[in-house]
């Protein structure tokens, strides 16, 4: 896959929301697939392919149930409305976050949209130092991940997706992710220059060691 193909088929959106909780800040990126919505939403709630885009999965993948990616985050399914859309608490490191995601017609092709949501109060100071690619660049690709799924039908093995992150093309890939990611920030109303400063950083730590990378 063309890597500029890939960063440009993907919208981002950074917004906020007022949960019980608190204010929470809301990263929406979405892409539209040359599959139906029964095959995406199939490829985003079956336990077996899961795997082959994005993280194994281990758990209950019902409502109420808890499910863990490998090596990653955690959570309860809260809500499921087949094939439409699911939300989900998101574990990881300590703290928790929610995803929503939906799946939707759209001219001759299916939109996959999550919403991540994270408390204010939980990630201002990580925030201010790496910027919202510290989650969107994962995400990012993950919808990679999942176009290379859906127009394959294959998976990734663990060995290609090392070997790729590793090279010149998986670096420039996280660093156009970050320099999009910037500018959903700016135009979300950020500072330009403290937005940049964080894509830097964010870019740096990826494009060195994804697998230490930042997650807000």
């Amino acid at each position: 896959m063309e890597v500029s193909e890939q960063i440009n088929a993907v919208q981002r959106h950074l917004g906020t929301r007022v949960l019980d909780a608190g204010e929470a800040r809301v990263l929406t990126i979405s892409q539209v697939y040359d599959a139906t919505v029964e095959d995406v939403w199939d490829a985003c709630t079956n336990a077996e392919r899961i795997p082959r885009w994005f993280l194994p999965v281990s758990g209950d993948l019902r409502v109420g149930g808890r499910y863990q990616f490998e090596g990653n985050a955690g959570g309860t399914v809260e809500r499921c409305d087949p094939p439409k859309s699911f939300a989900a608490t998101w574990e990881h490191g300590g703290g928790m976050s929610w995803i929503e995601v939906t799946v939707s017609p759209e001219a001759d092709g299916t939109r996959f949209e999550l919403q991540h949501i994270v408390l204010a109060s939980d990630v201002d100071g990580h925030w201010d130092t790496f910027g919202p690619g510290a989650v969107g660049i994962g995400w990012d690709s993950g919808l990679m991940g999942l176009a290379t799924h859906l127009g394959s039908g294959l998976g990734v093995t663990p060995g290609a997706a090392a070997e790729w992150i590793a090279s010149d093309e998986g670096k420039r890939f996280f660093t156009l992710s970050g320099e999009r990611w910037r500018d959903a920030d700016i135009a979300a109303g950020a500072d330009e220059a403290t937005a940049t400063a964080a894509a830097e950083r964010v870019i740096a730590a990826y494009t060195a060691s994804p697998e230490a990378a930042p997650e807000a």
